[in-house]
Protein backbone atom coordinates (compact mmCIF):
# COMPACT_ATOMS: atom_id res chain seq x y z
CA UNK A 1 0.00 0.00 0.00
CA UNK A 2 1.68 3.55 -0.74
CA UNK A 3 1.60 5.86 2.05
CA UNK A 4 3.10 8.57 -0.23
CA UNK A 5 1.62 9.66 -3.84
CA UNK A 6 3.29 12.79 -5.35
CA UNK A 7 2.25 13.48 -9.33
CA UNK A 8 3.49 15.53 -11.66
CA UNK A 9 5.17 17.73 -8.97
CA UNK A 10 6.67 21.33 -10.67
CA UNK A 11 8.18 24.24 -9.40
CA UNK A 12 9.69 27.38 -10.50
CA UNK A 13 12.15 29.91 -8.68
CA UNK A 14 12.29 33.01 -10.55
CA UNK A 15 11.11 32.08 -13.43
CA UNK A 16 14.00 28.79 -13.57
CA UNK A 17 12.10 25.51 -13.51
CA UNK A 18 13.96 23.39 -10.75
CA UNK A 19 11.13 20.35 -10.52
CA UNK A 20 9.77 19.11 -13.89
CA UNK A 21 6.41 17.22 -13.39
CA UNK A 22 8.33 14.67 -11.17
CA UNK A 23 6.41 12.04 -9.99
CA UNK A 24 6.80 10.02 -6.57
CA UNK A 25 5.81 7.28 -4.27
CA UNK A 26 6.44 5.90 -0.85
CA UNK A 27 5.08 1.92 -0.02
CA UNK A 28 4.13 1.52 3.50
CA UNK A 29 6.93 0.02 5.66
CA UNK A 30 9.72 0.62 3.32
CA UNK A 31 13.23 2.46 2.80
CA UNK A 32 12.95 4.51 -0.39
CA UNK A 33 16.02 6.17 -1.80
CA UNK A 34 15.51 9.75 -3.75
CA UNK A 35 19.18 9.94 -5.38
CA UNK A 36 20.73 12.76 -7.53
CA UNK A 37 23.09 15.12 -7.62
CA UNK A 38 22.99 18.52 -5.49
CA UNK A 39 20.91 20.50 -7.61
CA UNK A 40 18.63 17.95 -9.12
CA UNK A 41 15.52 18.80 -7.12
CA UNK A 42 16.10 15.85 -4.49
CA UNK A 43 15.55 19.23 -1.34
CA UNK A 44 12.86 21.02 -3.20
CA UNK A 45 10.90 18.09 -3.63
CA UNK A 46 10.86 17.09 -0.12
CA UNK A 47 10.67 20.70 0.87
CA UNK A 48 7.17 20.66 -0.76
CA UNK A 49 6.17 17.21 1.09
CA UNK A 50 7.22 19.46 4.06
CA UNK A 51 5.39 22.48 3.82
CA UNK A 52 8.45 24.80 3.24
CA UNK A 53 8.07 25.72 -0.30
CA UNK A 54 4.33 25.72 -2.00
CA UNK A 55 4.20 23.49 -5.72
CA UNK A 56 3.42 25.37 -9.16
CA UNK A 57 1.72 22.32 -10.06
CA UNK A 58 1.01 18.40 -9.28
CA UNK A 59 -1.09 16.67 -6.48
CA UNK A 60 0.58 15.27 -3.28
CA UNK A 61 -1.91 12.49 -1.13
CA UNK A 62 -0.54 11.09 2.38
CA UNK A 63 -1.94 7.92 3.72
CA UNK A 64 -5.05 8.38 1.03
CA UNK A 65 -5.58 11.83 2.05
CA UNK A 66 -5.08 14.88 -0.62
CA UNK A 67 -3.02 17.28 0.70
CA UNK A 68 -3.36 20.94 -0.27
CA UNK A 69 -1.23 24.17 0.77
CA UNK A 70 0.81 22.22 2.78
CA UNK A 71 2.25 23.72 5.72
CA UNK A 72 5.35 22.57 7.90
CA UNK A 73 2.83 22.50 10.75
CA UNK A 74 0.27 20.75 8.67
CA UNK A 75 2.61 18.21 7.39
CA UNK A 76 4.18 17.13 10.96
CA UNK A 77 0.60 17.31 12.04
CA UNK A 78 0.07 14.63 9.32
CA UNK A 79 2.67 12.27 10.50
CA UNK A 80 5.70 13.45 8.20
CA UNK A 81 9.25 14.16 9.94
CA UNK A 82 12.36 15.69 8.82
CA UNK A 83 15.39 15.09 9.77
CA UNK A 84 17.72 17.00 8.43
CA UNK A 85 21.62 17.07 7.72
CA UNK A 86 21.86 20.32 9.95
CA UNK A 87 20.65 18.54 13.44
CA UNK A 88 17.67 20.92 14.71
CA UNK A 89 17.91 20.09 18.11
CA UNK A 90 19.07 23.47 20.88
CA UNK A 91 21.94 22.35 22.53
CA UNK A 92 21.23 24.52 25.84
CA UNK A 93 18.08 22.57 26.22
CA UNK A 94 18.32 19.16 27.90
CA UNK A 95 16.94 16.28 25.94
CA UNK A 96 13.76 15.61 27.55
CA UNK A 97 13.35 19.08 26.94
CA UNK A 98 13.99 18.84 23.16
CA UNK A 99 12.17 16.17 22.60
CA UNK A 100 8.54 17.52 24.44
CA UNK A 101 9.62 21.31 22.80
CA UNK A 102 5.67 23.08 22.64
CA UNK A 103 4.82 19.43 23.45
CA UNK A 104 5.19 19.96 27.23
CA UNK A 105 3.32 17.97 29.31
CA UNK A 106 1.61 19.98 32.68
CA UNK A 107 0.25 19.48 35.99
CA UNK A 108 -2.30 20.03 37.62
CA UNK A 109 -1.69 24.03 38.32
CA UNK A 110 0.32 24.51 34.82
CA UNK A 111 3.41 23.65 36.03
CA UNK A 112 5.63 21.74 33.99
CA UNK A 113 5.67 18.13 34.79
CA UNK A 114 9.37 17.17 34.54
CA UNK A 115 8.90 13.26 36.17
CA UNK A 116 6.32 12.41 33.49
CA UNK A 117 8.24 13.56 30.75
CA UNK A 118 11.65 11.88 31.62
CA UNK A 119 10.12 9.25 32.79
CA UNK A 120 8.29 8.86 28.93
CA UNK A 121 11.84 9.98 27.20
CA UNK A 122 13.11 7.08 28.94
CA UNK A 123 10.64 4.99 27.77
CA UNK A 124 10.94 5.74 23.84
CA UNK A 125 15.13 5.65 24.21
CA UNK A 126 14.76 1.95 25.78
CA UNK A 127 12.20 1.19 22.76
CA UNK A 128 15.07 2.69 20.33
CA UNK A 129 18.02 0.71 22.12
CA UNK A 130 18.96 3.63 22.29
CA UNK A 131 21.94 4.55 25.24
CA UNK A 132 20.74 8.63 25.96
CA UNK A 133 19.74 10.24 29.61
CA UNK A 134 17.03 12.52 29.39
CA UNK A 135 19.04 14.87 31.65
CA UNK A 136 21.99 15.42 30.11
CA UNK A 137 22.35 18.80 27.94
CA UNK A 138 21.99 18.07 24.35
CA UNK A 139 25.38 20.13 23.95
CA UNK A 140 27.35 17.79 26.18
CA UNK A 141 25.82 15.01 22.89
CA UNK A 142 28.11 13.42 20.71
CA UNK A 143 26.98 14.48 16.96
CA UNK A 144 25.85 10.39 16.67
CA UNK A 145 23.38 10.54 19.86
CA UNK A 146 22.17 14.10 18.28
CA UNK A 147 21.28 12.33 15.38
CA UNK A 148 19.17 10.03 16.98
CA UNK A 149 17.58 12.52 19.19
CA UNK A 150 16.26 13.89 15.80
CA UNK A 151 14.49 10.45 15.49
CA UNK A 152 13.05 9.96 18.87
CA UNK A 153 11.83 13.60 18.46
CA UNK A 154 9.58 12.74 15.01
CA UNK A 155 8.84 9.12 17.05
CA UNK A 156 7.53 10.85 19.66
CA UNK A 157 5.36 13.21 17.33
CA UNK A 158 4.28 9.89 15.87
CA UNK A 159 5.30 10.43 12.19
CA UNK A 160 4.33 7.81 10.03
CA UNK A 161 7.00 8.77 7.44
CA UNK A 162 10.87 9.79 8.18
CA UNK A 163 12.76 12.14 5.18
CA UNK A 164 16.41 10.92 6.52
CA UNK A 165 18.44 13.77 4.79
CA UNK A 166 22.34 12.41 4.80
CA UNK A 167 21.82 11.03 8.42
CA UNK A 168 24.97 9.24 8.20
CA UNK A 169 27.37 12.45 7.20
CA UNK A 170 28.92 12.95 10.85
CA UNK A 171 28.87 9.31 11.92
CA UNK A 172 31.62 6.33 11.95
CA UNK A 173 31.05 2.82 10.64
CA UNK A 174 29.69 1.97 14.26
CA UNK A 175 27.31 4.85 14.51
CA UNK A 176 25.87 4.23 11.18
CA UNK A 177 25.10 0.44 11.65
CA UNK A 178 23.29 1.63 15.01
CA UNK A 179 21.23 4.05 12.94
CA UNK A 180 20.62 1.61 10.53
CA UNK A 181 18.70 -1.06 12.86
CA UNK A 182 16.95 1.55 14.39
CA UNK A 183 15.54 1.99 10.81
CA UNK A 184 15.21 -1.48 10.50
CA UNK A 185 13.16 -1.97 13.50
CA UNK A 186 10.77 0.71 12.96
CA UNK A 187 10.31 -0.43 8.91
CA UNK A 188 9.29 -3.84 10.72
CA UNK A 189 6.88 -1.66 12.83
CA UNK A 190 5.46 -0.06 9.56
CA UNK A 191 6.97 3.08 9.40
CA UNK A 192 8.45 3.97 6.27
CA UNK A 193 11.62 6.21 5.37
CA UNK A 194 12.71 8.38 2.66
CA UNK A 195 16.61 8.07 2.57
CA UNK A 196 18.64 11.02 0.64
CA UNK A 197 22.19 9.86 0.54
CA UNK A 198 25.58 10.06 -2.05
CA UNK A 199 27.07 6.71 -0.17
CA UNK A 200 26.21 3.62 -2.46
CA UNK A 201 27.22 1.32 0.25
CA UNK A 202 24.40 2.81 2.52
CA UNK A 203 22.02 2.76 -0.13
CA UNK A 204 22.67 -1.04 -0.77
CA UNK A 205 22.97 -2.31 2.62
CA UNK A 206 19.26 0.00 3.83
CA UNK A 207 16.64 0.94 0.87
CA UNK A 208 14.28 -1.49 -0.54
CA UNK A 209 13.50 0.89 -3.00
CA UNK A 210 15.42 4.01 -5.42
CA UNK A 211 13.92 6.87 -7.53
CA UNK A 212 16.72 9.26 -9.26
CA UNK A 213 16.39 13.09 -10.47
CA UNK A 214 18.48 15.02 -12.95
CA UNK A 215 18.08 18.59 -13.54
CA UNK A 216 14.73 18.39 -11.95
CA UNK A 217 13.32 15.63 -13.82
CA UNK A 218 12.09 12.42 -12.85
CA UNK A 219 14.65 9.89 -14.66
CA UNK A 220 14.12 5.91 -12.95
CA UNK A 221 12.92 3.85 -10.35
CA UNK A 222 13.09 0.93 -9.55
CA UNK A 223 13.84 -2.47 -6.83
CA UNK A 224 17.57 -2.04 -4.94
CA UNK A 225 17.99 -5.32 -5.57
CA UNK A 226 18.06 -5.36 -9.41
CA UNK A 227 20.20 -2.07 -9.42
CA UNK A 228 23.76 -1.89 -9.91
CA UNK A 229 25.82 1.30 -8.23
CA UNK A 230 27.78 1.81 -11.29
CA UNK A 231 24.18 1.69 -13.23
CA UNK A 232 22.36 4.14 -10.61
CA UNK A 233 25.41 6.74 -10.55
CA UNK A 234 25.51 6.88 -13.95
CA UNK A 235 21.81 7.78 -13.94
CA UNK A 236 22.37 10.14 -11.82
CA UNK A 237 25.19 11.99 -13.58
CA UNK A 238 24.00 11.10 -16.95
CA UNK A 239 26.41 10.55 -19.57
CA UNK A 240 28.86 12.88 -18.71
CA UNK A 241 29.83 10.25 -16.20
CA UNK A 242 33.31 8.59 -16.65
CA UNK A 243 34.46 6.61 -14.22
CA UNK A 244 38.16 7.59 -15.49
CA UNK A 245 41.58 7.65 -13.55
CA UNK A 246 42.57 10.97 -11.76
CA UNK A 247 45.65 10.30 -10.22
CA UNK A 248 48.61 12.10 -12.41
CA UNK A 249 52.68 11.01 -10.41
CA UNK A 250 54.36 14.00 -10.51
CA UNK A 251 58.06 14.74 -9.67
CA UNK A 252 58.04 15.86 -5.71
CA UNK A 253 60.28 18.61 -4.26
CA UNK A 254 61.60 18.73 -0.88
CA UNK A 255 59.83 18.04 2.62
CA UNK A 256 58.52 20.84 3.63
CA UNK A 257 56.32 19.76 6.14
CA UNK A 258 58.00 17.40 9.08
CA UNK A 259 56.98 16.16 12.28
CA UNK A 260 58.80 13.93 15.04
CA UNK A 261 57.70 12.54 17.55
CA UNK A 262 54.83 15.15 17.43
CA UNK A 263 52.14 14.89 20.19
CA UNK A 264 49.14 16.79 21.41
CA UNK A 265 45.40 16.66 21.96
CA UNK A 266 44.21 13.35 20.60
CA UNK A 267 47.32 12.08 18.76
CA UNK A 268 50.85 11.01 19.99
CA UNK A 269 54.70 10.42 18.84
CA UNK A 270 54.02 11.40 15.10
CA UNK A 271 57.09 11.25 13.16
CA UNK A 272 56.29 11.95 9.46
CA UNK A 273 58.04 13.91 6.00
CA UNK A 274 55.82 15.61 3.49
CA UNK A 275 57.74 16.95 0.75
CA UNK A 276 56.23 19.58 -1.59
CA UNK A 277 53.78 18.62 -4.45
CA UNK A 278 52.84 15.50 -2.55
CA UNK A 279 49.58 14.35 -2.04
CA UNK A 280 49.06 12.42 1.02
CA UNK A 281 46.25 10.78 2.40
CA UNK A 282 45.25 10.58 5.73
CA UNK A 283 42.92 7.86 7.51
CA UNK A 284 41.65 5.67 10.13
CA UNK A 285 38.78 4.89 12.46
CA UNK A 286 36.89 7.63 13.26
CA UNK A 287 38.96 9.30 16.59
CA UNK A 288 42.28 7.66 15.49
CA UNK A 289 43.81 11.03 15.50
CA UNK A 290 44.16 12.47 11.92
CA UNK A 291 41.91 14.75 12.25
CA UNK A 292 43.03 15.91 15.52
CA UNK A 293 46.60 16.07 13.89
CA UNK A 294 45.71 18.53 11.67
CA UNK A 295 43.79 20.82 14.03
CA UNK A 296 47.76 21.18 15.76
CA UNK A 297 49.42 21.37 12.48
CA UNK A 298 47.18 24.22 11.67
CA UNK A 299 47.25 26.14 15.05
CA UNK A 300 43.99 25.20 16.29
CA UNK A 301 45.36 23.55 19.11
CA UNK A 302 48.27 23.44 20.77
CA UNK A 303 51.55 20.70 20.47
CA UNK A 304 52.35 19.11 23.80
CA UNK A 305 55.99 17.18 22.61
CA UNK A 306 58.05 16.85 19.61
CA UNK A 307 59.19 18.89 16.95
CA UNK A 308 57.01 20.69 14.15
CA UNK A 309 58.97 22.42 11.17
CA UNK A 310 57.65 24.17 8.10
CA UNK A 311 59.73 25.01 5.02
CA UNK A 312 62.66 23.71 7.21
CA UNK A 313 61.51 25.92 10.40
CA UNK A 314 60.02 25.12 13.89
CA UNK A 315 56.64 26.41 14.24
CA UNK A 316 54.84 28.10 16.68
CA UNK A 317 52.32 25.48 18.22
CA UNK A 318 48.57 27.02 18.63
CA UNK A 319 48.12 29.92 16.69
CA UNK A 320 46.11 29.80 13.43
CA UNK A 321 47.51 33.47 12.60
CA UNK A 322 51.02 31.71 12.49
CA UNK A 323 50.45 28.73 10.54
CA UNK A 324 48.07 31.06 7.74
CA UNK A 325 51.52 33.17 7.74
CA UNK A 326 53.72 30.07 6.81
CA UNK A 327 51.22 29.50 3.98
CA UNK A 328 49.25 26.46 5.31
CA UNK A 329 45.67 26.62 5.19
CA UNK A 330 42.98 24.04 6.32
CA UNK A 331 39.62 22.97 4.94
CA UNK A 332 37.76 21.97 8.10
CA UNK A 333 35.56 18.54 8.26
CA UNK A 334 32.30 20.55 9.70
CA UNK A 335 31.96 23.27 6.66
CA UNK A 336 28.06 24.54 8.19
CA UNK A 337 30.10 25.16 12.09
CA UNK A 338 33.82 25.83 10.62
CA UNK A 339 33.69 27.47 7.22
CA UNK A 340 30.88 28.95 5.51
CA UNK A 341 29.47 32.28 7.02
CA UNK A 342 26.02 32.07 5.85
CA UNK A 343 25.49 36.12 6.45
CA UNK A 344 28.50 37.08 3.65
CA UNK A 345 28.19 36.83 0.31
CA UNK A 346 30.65 34.65 -2.30
CA UNK A 347 32.99 37.51 -2.91
CA UNK A 348 33.14 38.14 0.91
CA UNK A 349 33.37 34.35 2.19
CA UNK A 350 36.35 34.56 -0.12
CA UNK A 351 38.26 37.32 0.69
CA UNK A 352 37.63 37.51 4.35
CA UNK A 353 40.83 35.03 4.96
CA UNK A 354 43.26 36.94 3.06
CA UNK A 355 42.40 40.70 4.93
CA UNK A 356 42.55 38.59 8.25
CA UNK A 357 45.91 37.80 7.11
CA UNK A 358 46.83 41.14 5.61
CA UNK A 359 46.02 43.53 8.98
CA UNK A 360 48.01 46.36 7.46
CA UNK A 361 45.80 46.66 4.37
CA UNK A 362 42.32 46.87 5.77
CA UNK A 363 40.55 48.66 2.68
CA UNK A 364 38.70 46.10 0.37
CA UNK A 365 39.11 47.10 -3.38
CA UNK A 366 36.04 45.82 -4.72
CA UNK A 367 37.07 45.73 -8.16
CA UNK A 368 40.66 43.79 -7.49
CA UNK A 369 38.69 41.70 -4.97
CA UNK A 370 36.15 40.58 -8.14
CA UNK A 371 38.76 39.98 -10.57
CA UNK A 372 40.18 37.42 -7.67
CA UNK A 373 36.63 35.89 -7.55
CA UNK A 374 35.77 35.58 -10.57
CA UNK A 375 39.49 33.83 -11.80
CA UNK A 376 38.63 31.47 -8.45
CA UNK A 377 35.71 31.28 -10.03
CA UNK A 378 37.24 29.94 -13.42
CA UNK A 379 39.46 27.67 -11.73
CA UNK A 380 37.21 26.08 -9.45
CA UNK A 381 34.57 25.80 -11.71
CA UNK A 382 31.91 27.49 -9.21
CA UNK A 383 28.18 27.11 -10.19
CA UNK A 384 27.00 30.54 -9.08
CA UNK A 385 24.90 33.25 -10.60
CA UNK A 386 26.36 36.68 -8.63
CA UNK A 387 29.31 37.18 -6.47
CA UNK A 388 26.62 39.25 -4.09
CA UNK A 389 24.56 35.99 -3.65
CA UNK A 390 24.89 34.31 -0.15
CA UNK A 391 27.22 31.85 -0.09
CA UNK A 392 24.03 29.29 1.63
CA UNK A 393 22.35 29.80 -2.02
CA UNK A 394 24.69 27.09 -3.56
CA UNK A 395 24.83 23.53 -3.10
CA UNK A 396 27.27 21.55 -0.53
CA UNK A 397 29.71 21.06 -3.59
CA UNK A 398 30.13 24.07 -4.83
CA UNK A 399 29.91 25.87 -1.04
CA UNK A 400 33.04 23.71 -0.25
CA UNK A 401 34.57 25.03 -3.56
CA UNK A 402 33.91 28.19 -2.63
CA UNK A 403 35.72 27.77 1.23
CA UNK A 404 38.91 26.16 -1.04
CA UNK A 405 39.17 29.37 -3.00
CA UNK A 406 39.38 31.23 0.23
CA UNK A 407 42.45 29.77 1.09
CA UNK A 408 43.57 29.63 -2.09
CA UNK A 409 43.68 33.57 -2.52
CA UNK A 410 45.82 33.76 0.73
CA UNK A 411 48.46 31.49 -1.71
CA UNK A 412 48.51 28.75 0.76
CA UNK A 413 50.66 26.46 -0.37
CA UNK A 414 50.07 24.24 1.94
CA UNK A 415 46.77 22.41 2.31
CA UNK A 416 45.23 20.26 5.06
CA UNK A 417 41.30 19.11 3.40
CA UNK A 418 39.55 17.21 6.29
CA UNK A 419 36.96 15.50 4.83
CA UNK A 420 36.53 17.75 1.74
CA UNK A 421 34.04 15.51 0.07
CA UNK A 422 31.39 15.34 2.57
CA UNK A 423 27.95 15.56 2.15
CA UNK A 424 28.64 16.43 -2.22
CA UNK A 425 27.00 14.27 -4.95
CA UNK A 426 29.20 11.86 -7.43
CA UNK A 427 29.94 14.84 -10.07
CA UNK A 428 31.41 17.31 -7.74
CA UNK A 429 33.33 15.03 -5.56
CA UNK A 430 35.26 14.13 -9.14
CA UNK A 431 35.93 18.19 -9.85
CA UNK A 432 37.59 17.80 -6.53
CA UNK A 433 40.00 14.89 -6.99
CA UNK A 434 40.23 16.89 -10.29
CA UNK A 435 41.14 19.77 -8.42
CA UNK A 436 43.71 17.90 -5.78
CA UNK A 437 45.77 16.86 -8.87
CA UNK A 438 46.38 20.23 -10.34
CA UNK A 439 47.10 22.17 -7.32
CA UNK A 440 49.48 19.23 -6.76
CA UNK A 441 51.43 19.56 -9.99
CA UNK A 442 51.53 23.35 -9.29
CA UNK A 443 53.59 22.17 -6.58
CA UNK A 444 51.16 22.51 -3.84
CA UNK A 445 51.35 20.31 -0.85
CA UNK A 446 47.99 18.58 0.04
CA UNK A 447 46.82 16.07 2.63
CA UNK A 448 43.28 14.76 2.50
CA UNK A 449 41.91 12.92 5.84
CA UNK A 450 39.24 10.45 4.88
CA UNK A 451 37.44 7.85 6.10
CA UNK A 452 37.03 7.02 2.21
CA UNK A 453 39.58 4.64 1.16
CA UNK A 454 38.16 4.81 -2.88
CA UNK A 455 39.09 8.74 -2.44
CA UNK A 456 42.70 8.12 -0.95
CA UNK A 457 43.45 5.61 -4.17
CA UNK A 458 42.09 8.17 -5.87
CA UNK A 459 44.11 10.74 -5.63
CA UNK A 460 47.10 10.00 -3.15
CA UNK A 461 50.64 9.45 -3.62
CA UNK A 462 51.05 8.01 0.29
CA UNK A 463 48.61 7.21 2.69
CA UNK A 464 48.73 7.14 6.35
CA UNK A 465 46.68 5.03 8.69
CA UNK A 466 46.29 6.14 12.14
CA UNK A 467 45.11 4.05 15.13
CA UNK A 468 43.93 5.08 18.94
CA UNK A 469 46.35 8.61 17.77
CA UNK A 470 49.69 7.34 16.46
CA UNK A 471 50.69 6.02 12.99
CA UNK A 472 50.30 2.15 12.37
CA UNK A 473 51.65 2.50 8.71
CA UNK A 474 52.40 4.59 5.66
CA UNK A 475 51.50 2.99 2.51
CA UNK A 476 52.87 3.72 -1.06
CA UNK A 477 50.33 4.15 -3.67
CA UNK A 478 50.32 0.56 -4.77
CA UNK A 479 49.98 -0.90 -1.67
CA UNK A 480 46.81 1.42 -0.46
CA UNK A 481 43.93 -1.32 -0.90
CA UNK A 482 40.80 -1.17 1.72
CA UNK A 483 41.30 -4.74 2.96
CA UNK A 484 45.02 -3.84 4.31
CA UNK A 485 43.99 -0.41 5.07
CA UNK A 486 41.11 -1.89 7.34
CA UNK A 487 43.24 -4.34 8.99
CA UNK A 488 45.57 -1.71 9.88
CA UNK A 489 42.69 1.10 11.46
CA UNK A 490 41.33 -1.43 12.84
CA UNK A 491 44.64 -3.55 14.58
CA UNK A 492 43.41 -6.21 13.68
CA UNK A 493 46.87 -6.66 11.34
CA UNK A 494 48.58 -6.98 14.48
CA UNK A 495 45.75 -9.29 16.27
CA UNK A 496 46.67 -11.64 12.89
CA UNK A 497 50.38 -11.50 13.91
CA UNK A 498 50.12 -12.41 17.06
CA UNK A 499 48.26 -15.75 16.35
CA UNK A 500 50.68 -16.28 14.14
Amino acid sequence: MKILQMNDISKQFFGVTVLDHVSFDVEEGEVHALLGENGAGKSTLMNILGGVHQRDGGSVEFCGKAMENISVKSAGEAGIAFVHQELNVINDLKVYENLFLNQEILGKLRHLNKKEMIRQAQELFTRLGVDIDPNEMVGNLETSRKQLLEIAKALHAEAKLFILDEPTTALNNEEIEHMFGIVRRLKAEGKSFIFISHKMPEIFALADRYTILRNGKFISAGNISEASPEGITKQMVGEGYVNQEVYESRPLGEPILEMENLSGPGFHDVSLSVRQGEVLGFTGLKGAGSSDLMQAIFGVTSISGGTLKVWGKPAVSGTIHKAMKNKIAMLAANRKENSVIPEMTLIENTYIAEHCLSNRHQHIHKKQELGKYDRLKQLLNIKAESPNDLIVSLSGGNQQKVILGRWLNTEAEILLLDNPTQGIDVGAKAEIYKLIQDLAKQGKTIIVNTLEIPEIQKVADRCVVFYHGSIQDVLEREEITEAKVMLLATNAAAVQAEQG
